[in-house]
């Protein structure tokens, strides 16, 4: 079954086009890729997914339901949820207090969000820190509370914006071993990332985009021998070394 459609997308800022008829099909339970250099369209489309830009041109589907221009809260309620690479936590507040921000997405009684916010912070070996103020987090611990947070509103599609970036080898394969444990639990992913053995690691099918156009998709394997993307972002490097 498809959970999420992507039928000839296309967002345009004035005169600029950041995505240009873009389509992809992510099955339930998939780990899906998106790659691509900087400035490639990859954030853009997922803010057209999450509901905080209106495509200019396309269709959107979310299990079979047409949701183009649909606000971010009402699609979160649906069981779409997003990370930022751009890690912005309640700094002066608890870790237990951000996820309960997440927990009321689904939930209006203080009880409920917070016995929601500690079943997450539990699954994801988290308690320890649940009094800690967000703000003294170190970068890894914070990019853990933002998934946290994703994951209190329980969601079916979780977007994960490069939540890789910053982190240290061993953070990485940290990382990797969360992101196949929510896979496990049932919830399909759409991750962005430039940590190429991260991605290929993790997914099942990887799109790439330059320029805002889809130049290739495949199987990781299939993806790292292309030669338009080779030739677009990969590099001559990374075949030698992925040889």
């Amino acid at each position: 079954m498809n959970i999420l459609e992507i039928k000839e997308l296309s967002k345009d800022f004035g005169g600029l086009r950041a995505l240009n008829n873009l389509s992809l099909t992510i099955e339930q339970g998939q780990i899906f890729g998106l790659i691509g250099p900087n400035g490639a369209g990859k954030s853009t489309a997922f803010n057209c997914i999450a509901g905080v830009y209106a495509p200019s041109a396309g269709n959107i589907f979310f299990n079979g339901h047409r949701i183009n221009g649909e606000k971010p809260w009402n699609l979160c309620r649906k069981g779409i949820a997003r990370t930022f690479q751009i890690v912005k936590p309640f700094a002066t507040k608890s870790v237990l207090y951000n996820v309960m921000v997440g927990s009321f997405a689904k939930t209006g009684n203080r009880s409920l969000a917070e016995e929601k916010a500690m079943e997450v912070l539990e699954y994801l070996q988290f308690v320890k820190q649940k009094d800690m103020r967000a703000g003294n987090l170190t970068i890894a611990d914070r990019k853990r509370l933002e998934i946290a947070r994703a994951l209190a509103t329980e969601p079916k599609l979780l977007l994960l914006d490069e939540v890789m970036a910053g982190l240290r080898p061993s953070e990485v394969d940290d990382m990797v071993e969360i992101i196949k444990k929510l896979r496990n639990r049932g919830i399909t992913i759409f991750v962005i990332e430039h940590i190429m053995r991260a991605i290929m690691a993790l997914s099942d099918f990887v799109v790439v985009l330059h320029f805002g156009q889809k130049i290739a998709e495949g199987t990781p394997r299939q993806v790292a021998s292309d030669e338009k993307v080779i030739k677009a972002y990969l590099g001559d490097e990374y075949v030698v070394s992925g040889s």
